[in-house]
């Protein structure tokens, strides 16, 4: 599947991208780059994620799963969500200790710069590819996947900031730094869990009033009701009522309720299934 490849190619890249940042925030003691290191992984938690998913949504449903396998995702976010948060205190377990002055202050050398800038241009490189590639498939995990590696960039551009402050002779910049990268990295943890619990709790994926607009230009409809809709943005099951006739018969009220599926279907093609009830408007 196009991507599936697109992810792997991206995880590539975001864990190539937190090691070199791991591996020199430890060697040089600069907290803010190894703290940047850590929410580079976030990316590519993002991209084993979004694989199982891909993977998961490809299966059909079967005798033990018959609205299919989508939520494997959300149990693979949940993991991610766990990860984000042995993140955060890892990072102000670090930052904490610089403060203090438990830890040395860095020396920042041109190295961390030339670190910093690579890193933040193969970041960009990364947000293009999957941009272009999610209009070019019609993807939501890849648009939001690249929007994520979006705010990468913006954390550390932070960084490089507070290194050349650190530089400059202001070394409490390098622990501020991993303060503002930690909020980062918890800001991106609230949203997944945001996602999962919507998801979890059967939350509205599509407002009832655009459903409801799209029933209602179908002729020969009088009405709906009892619209519902769950599951992911990108793969949502919704059941609904809808008011016929009273005297249409029942092979004529069948093939209207395909066309309105059908009409659904191709409006909101994230809807993976839709069940259409037919009755008797109220009094009919």
């Amino acid at each position: 599947m196009e991507v599936a490849r697109v992810l792997r190619r991206v995880l590539v890249l975001n864990v190539a991208v937190a090691a070199a940042k791991i591996a020199f925030g430890y060697a040089s003691g600069a907290i803010s780059i190894l703290s940047d290191g850590f929410h580079s992984l976030t990316d590519a938690a993002s991209n084993v994620a979004g694989l199982v998913g891909v993977r998961a949504a490809g299966r059909p449903p079967d005798a033990d799963h018959p609205y299919g396998h989508r939520k494997y995702e959300t149990v693979a976010a949940a993991a991610v969500t766990v990860f984000l948060l042995l993140l955060v205190i890892e990072v102000l377990r670090n930052a904490f200790n610089h403060l203090t002055g438990r830890s040395l202050p860095p020396e920042i050398a041109t190295a961390s710069f030339a670190v910093m800038v690579v890193t933040v241009v193969i970041n960009l490189a990364v947000v293009a590819y999957e941009g272009r590639e999610a209009e070019r498939l019609g993807s939501e995990v890849l648009m939001a996947d690249a929007t994520q590696t979006r705010g990468d960039v913006w954390s550390s551009l932070t960084v490089i900031a507070a290194l050349a402050g650190a530089r400059a002779g202001v070394p409490i910049l390098d622990p501020l730094a991993a303060l503002v990268v930690a909020g980062f990295i918890g800001y991106a943890g609230y949203q997944v869990a945001r996602t999962i619990t919507g998801i979890l709790s059967d939350r509205i994926v599509i407002s009832d009033a655009e459903l409801e607009r799209v029933v209602m230009g179908v002729p020969g409809v009088l009405g709906c009701h009892r619209i519902r809709t769950r599951g992911a943005a990108d793969h949502v099951f919704l059941d609904l009522h809808v008011w016929l006739p009273a005297d249409m018969r029942l092979t004529d009220a069948h093939h209207l309720s395909h066309i309105v599926k059908d009409r659904l279907m191709t409006r909101y093609p994230q809807i993976t299934d839709a069940v259409i009830h037919i009755e008797p408007p109220p009094g009919g």
